[in-house]
């Protein structure tokens, strides 16, 4: 739980899971930037422009992505050996393939 001022000067207490998750980690979004930059660089060089949802999970401190259609198991092997980033695969979604990369 951690206190979150409010406009009128009094503090409430935020038991939210998310802002749990930011205040127990020191995130550098700027870098969270860089990397999401350099994952869809990868990403359009590979498969091309294809890519669904591109974010930053701060409760499992990853980044999450999923691209637009469903890889077959060349073109996973083919796309996770590219990143600079550890990555695993994470499923299928209802879009297509699901990644989540390690900053």
């Amino acid at each position: 739980m951690i206190d979150v001022p409010s406009s009128s000067g009094t503090t409430r207490h935020s038991s939210n899971g998310f802002d749990s998750a930011l205040a127990a980690s020191s995130v550098d979004f700027d870098a969270i930037w860089r990397f999401q930059d350099e994952v869809r660089t990868v990403v359009n060089a590979c498969l091309g422009d294809c890519i669904w949802n591109l974010n930053y999970n701060p409760i499992r401190q990853c980044i999450e992505l999923e691209l637009e259609r469903h890889l077959d198991d060349e073109e996973l092997s083919l796309l996770s050996s590219q990143f600079t980033l550890p990555a695993d695969y994470d499923g299928e979604g209802a879009y297509g393939s699901m990644f989540v990369l390690y900053p």
